[in-house]
């Protein structure tokens, strides 16, 4: 039989030979092209996506190589971050406070960088988003240390002049002999019967007591004031002052550098007072502050600490 296909014909008994079109042939032609076609893209494409090429190797490698070295940056960051935190914690609670120097504030050290985006042209390429939080991460670093930088210059500084600055620094009692009356606080005011702020202390002493500089300084007012009477108010740089109040005579003039221990007057009852006494303040960056905490120099730890509880009860002041 010759080579070909054919088919039964019931009716005849016979085969007949299956005779193609040539259309029918090319579209038989058509459909098995496009089967392998087909089964060659999947085949490309499963390949491709599970078995990557060369390049693709050595790229994923490389990719790999940088997500390990940013993680190692990104650790050394950190501990940076966690480094100057603690510089900047005991700079503030520790360094400054010895130095009686205020703390830097948090937002200060903090501050971001305004004006122009520092990361306009990362912006604009794909796949920045890592390289642009570590470079703002190290430039917050570098600012930080720029200011901690300086601020351990102001602690050289200070640290320079720390013989300078106790020896101004208010610490000694301003009379020899008192008795202490009225401390720092909410008092009854004696002339006005009202509660209010008393902003130092009240030492009672004899008319003509003398009254000494409690640290170096300069003296700024040598006056009569409507409330204090006569008075005299000393600047002690270092952010620190004092005042005396109701002296019945002054014996320095404004401008004269005065030395811890001098005299500078004697006690009164000149202005709004009620009797003959003293009243002493300390200001610290304009505001007043407790003076009994600065009495360090001439005090026993005893005599301090019976002082302390004398300043604390609440009764009238003399003025």
């Amino acid at each position: 039989m010759a080579k070909g296909k054919y088919r039964f014909n019931a009716e005849s008994l016979t085969y007949e030979k299956i005779e193609h079109s040539t259309k029918k042939i090319v579209m038989i032609g058509v459909t098995y092209l496009v089967g392998f076609v087909t089964v060659g893209f999947i085949f490309m494409f499963t390949w491709l996506h599970f078995f990557p090429s060369a390049r693709e190797h050595t790229l994923m490698d490389e990719n790999a190589e940088l997500r390990n070295q940013y993680s190692i940056l990104d650790n050394r960051i950190q501990k940076l971050e966690g480094l100057l935190n603690d510089m900047a914690e005991r700079d503030n609670n520790i360094y400054r406070v010895i130095f009686e120097a205020n703390p830097i504030p948090q937002e200060i050290r903090n501050a971001g960088f305004g004006g122009v985006n520092r990361y306009a042209e990362l912006q604009s390429k794909p796949n920045m988003e890592m390289v642009i939080e570590t470079a703002n991460r190290i430039d917050i670093l570098n600012k930080k240390i720029y200011i901690q930088s300086l601020s351990f210059d102001t602690i050289i500084s200070l640290a320079k002049n720390k013989k300078e600055m106790l020896k101004r620094i208010p610490a000694i009692q301003p009379l020899r002999n008192y008795k202490f009356s009225s401390g720092f606080g909410y008092r009854i005011h004696p002339v006005y019967k009202t509660y209010r702020m008393h902003t130092g202390i009240d030492l009672t002493a004899p008319t003509g007591t003398k009254i000494y500089a409690t640290g170096d300084g300069v003296v700024r007012d040598a006056e009569y004031s409507q409330g204090y009477g006569k008075m005299v108010l000393i600047d002690h740089g270092y952010s620190f002052q004092t005042v005396y109040g109701h002296m019945s005579k002054i014996v320095v003039r404004p401008g004269q550098k005065v030395s811890r221990g001098d005299i500078i007057g004697m006690v009164g009852n000149t202005g709004t007072s009620t009797g003959s006494h003293l009243h002493y303040e300390v200001r610290r960056h304009g505001s007043p502050v407790n003076p009994i905490n600065y009495y360090l120099s001439d005090l026993t730890p005893k005599e301090f600490d019976e002082l302390l509880q004398m300043s604390k009860q609440t009764n009238q002041s003399f003025d």
